[in-house]
C-alpha cells in the first residue's frame, strides 16, 4: 500500500470517528434544547395561570414597578412616584404593585417617607411586594466582577418577585435590565423600562482603555496593561449581554440626551426609546420671590454652599470637599474670610455602605481641617431641604457624567447659583444658555470648582440674580406636569394592551 493510499484510509477513519462522535453530540443538543423549551413554556404556563387567578380575584389588571430600593429618597424614587400618581389618576381601574427589598419598614412608612421627602401624595393605596433577597443585587456582595454580579443577582431577584406576584404589565424603573427577559419571557408580561443610567456605558469602556483611575477602575487595574486589557473584553461581552436584556423591553424610557445616546447605541431600538425628563418639584421653590432671597443672601454674612445628591461614590463628595479646601484656603486671606462661607451636604443613605461612606467624608474634613465649615444632614424632609436651598448661594453637583441631575434642577429652581460637572446631563440638558445668557457655572476638577466658587462669590448682587432668574425660568421644561404628560404619551402603547 502506498504512502497515499494510508494517509487517505487514516482521514478516513478520522472522519467517520468524528461523525461517530458529532451525531450524538448534535442528537443530545436537540434533546436538552427541546427539554429547555418545555420546561420555560411550562413555568410560563404556571406562572400565567398564577396572574388569571390574581386576576380573578382582584377583578382589576396589575401594572408592577420593579424598584427594590423605592424608600432611598433619591432622584429615582421621585421618578417612581411621580409615575405612579399620575398612573394612578389617568387609570381608575388598574391595580399597582411595587417590588421593593426594604425591611423594616410598612407600606404605609414608605409612602409616608415619598410625601415627606419629595411632596408627593398618592390618590390610592399601592400594594407592596416586600422581597427578601435584596442584598443579592448588593453591590458588596461582589468586590469583583461587580457589575456581572448585580446582574446575575438581579436574576434571582427578578425570579422571586415574578413568582411572588406576576402581572400584566412589567415597568423596572431603577435600571435591572436584566429582569426585563424574565417578565417578558417566563412571565409573558409587557414590559417596559425607565433607565436612570445604562449599566455600562462607553464612556466607562474608554476610561479602562485609556487606564484613568475612576472610582470603578482600581489603580491595581489602571496600572496593569494586560489586567486592563482583560477588563475592556469582560467590559466588551457584558455590553453584549445588556444590549440583548434591554432590547427585550417593549417601551423604553431614557432621562436625558446623554443616556439616550448611550441606550442607543446598546440597546438598538429607536423606534422603542424616547426622552422622559425626570419630574422635578420645581414649582415648590418657586414661592419665595428672587429678589427677596437677593436681599436676605446679600445682609447675611455667611454664604452657604449646597449639595443635594445620595452618598454614592459616583457622587464624588471627595471632590466637593477638596475643592471647598482650596476655597477656605484663598478666603483664609481676608479679614473672617474663612468664616463668610460653609459647605452644607445634603443626601439619603440606602444602607450600611452609604453610612460608612459618610464616616469616612467626616473623617476627610477631619483630614483637611475643614470639618468646622462643613455640615452633613441625611435623609431630611421635603420641608427643610427647601429651606436649605432657598438660602443658599450655591448650589453644587461634582459627579462625572451624571445622567440627569435632578438635584441640579431643584437647585437652579429654589435660585442658588448652581456649578455642576462638565459632563453629561448638567453639561447637554440642564446648565445650558436661556435667553441669550448663562445659567450657571460648570467645572471638572478641584482648582476649576474652587475658581468658579470663588469667582461665583465675587458677583454682584445684580450679576447674581440675572444668572439664578435665566436659571429658574429654564427649568420649567423639567416640572412635575411636563413629566406626567411625557410619561403618559410613551406607556399608552403598554397600557394599552391590558384587557379591562
Amino acid at each position: 500500500m502506498s504512502r497515499h493510499d494510508h494517509l487517505s484510509l487514516c482521514l478516513c477513519d478520522l472522519i467517520r470517528l468524528l461523525w461517530s462522535l458529532l451525531l450524538p453530540c448534535f442528537c443530545l443538543c436537540l434533546v436538552l434544547t427541546c427539554l429547555l423549551f418545555l420546561m420555560v413554556m411550562g413555568v410560563r404556563a404556571w406562572l400565567q395561570a398564577n396572574r388569571k387567578a390574581q386576576r380573578a380575584r382582584d377583578g382589576k389588571p396589575a401594572v408592577a414597578f420593579f424598584h427594590p430600593y423605592c424608600n432611598a429618597g433619591g432622584g429615582g424614587e421621585r421618578v417612581l412616584w411621580c409615575a405612579i400618581r399620575a398612573l394612578q389618576n389617568r387609570y381608575q381601574d388598574v391595580d399597582f404593585v411595587v417590588y421593593t427589598g426594604d425591611q423594616g419598614v410598612t407600606a404605609e412608612q414608605i409612602v409616608d417617607g415619598a410625601r415627606r421627602r419629595f411632596n408627593i401624595r398618592l390618590p390610592r393605596p399601592v400594594r407592596f411586594v416586600f422581597l427578601k433577597h435584596r442584598f443579592l443585587v448588593e453591590a458588596s456582595l461582589y468586590p469583583h466582577f461587580t457589575l456581572l454580579g448585580q446582574s446575575i443577582g438581579s436574576l434571582f431577584l427578578g425570579w422571586e418577585a415574578l413568582t411572588t406576584f406576576t402581572p400584566d404589565l412589567y415597568i423596572d424603573s431603577m435600571g435591572y435590565a436584566f429582569t426585563l427577559p424574565v417578565f417578558r419571557y417566563l412571565g409573558g408580561c409587557r414590559v417596559g423600562s425607565y433607565v436612570h443610567y445604562p449599566t455600562i456605558s462607553t464612556d466607562m469602556l474608554s476610561v479602562v482603555r485609556e487606564r484613568n483611575p475612576r472610582f470603578n477602575n482600581a489603580d491595581l487595574i489602571t496600572n496593569n496593561p494586560v489586567l486592563s486589557a482583560i477588563k475592556v473584553i469582560y467590559y466588551c461581552a457584558f455590553a453584549l449581554l445588556y444590549g440583548l436584556a434591554g432590547s427585550c423591553s417593549d417601551v423604553v424610557m431614557v432621562n436625558s440626551t446623554w443616556t439616550l445616546g448611550h441606550i442607543l447605541a446598546l440597546w438598538r431600538a429607536p423606534n422603542r426609546t424616547s426622552v422622559v425628563y425626570p419630574p422635578c418639584d420645581v414649582q415648590a421653590f418657586l414661592d419665595v420671590p428672587l429678589e427677596e432671597e437677593e436681599e436676605q443672601k446679600r445682609d447675611r454674612k455667611c454664604h452657604s454652599l449646597v449639595s443635594v445628591a445620595q452618598f454614592r461614590p459616583e457622587k464624588d463628595h471627595r471632590l466637593q470637599i477638596r475643592a471647598f479646601r482650596k476655597l477656605l484656603d484663598k478666603k483664609g486671606a481676608e479679614p473672617g474670610g474663612r468664616e463668610s462661607v460653609k459647605l452644607v451636604l445634603i443626601g439619603g443613605c440606602r444602607n450600611q455602605d452609604d453610612e460608612d461612606r459618610v464616616l469616612m467624608l467626616r473623617g476627610l474634613c477631619q483630614e483637611l481641617g475643614v470639618a468646622d465649615r462643613v455640615e452633613f444632614k441625611l435623609n431630611i424632609p421635603f420641608e427643610e431641604l427647601k429651606k436649605e436651598l432657598v438660602e443658599a448661594t450655591i448650589g453644587l453637583h461634582t459627579m462625572w457624567n451624571e445622567h440627569f441631575g435632578i438635584g441640579v434642577v431643584e437647585c437652579m429652581a429654589a435660585g442658588t447659583v448652581i456649578l455642576a460637572h462638565k459632563s453629561g446631563g448638567p453639561k447637554m440638558d440642564i446648565v445650558v444658555p436661556y435667553d441669550g445668557g448663562a445659567t450657571g457655572f460648570l467645572a471638572d476638577d478641584e482648582d476649576n470648582y474652587a475658581e468658579a466658587m470663588e469667582r461665583i462669590l465675587s458677583l454682584t448682587a445684580n450679576a447674581r440674580l440675572d444668572i439664578r432668574r435665566r436659571a429658574r425660568q429654564s427649568v420649567a421644561r423639567f416640572s412635575d406636569h411636563e413629566f406626567e404628560v411625557s410619561f403618559l404619551a410613551a406607556v399608552e402603547p403598554l397600557m394599552g394592551t391590558l384587557e379591562r
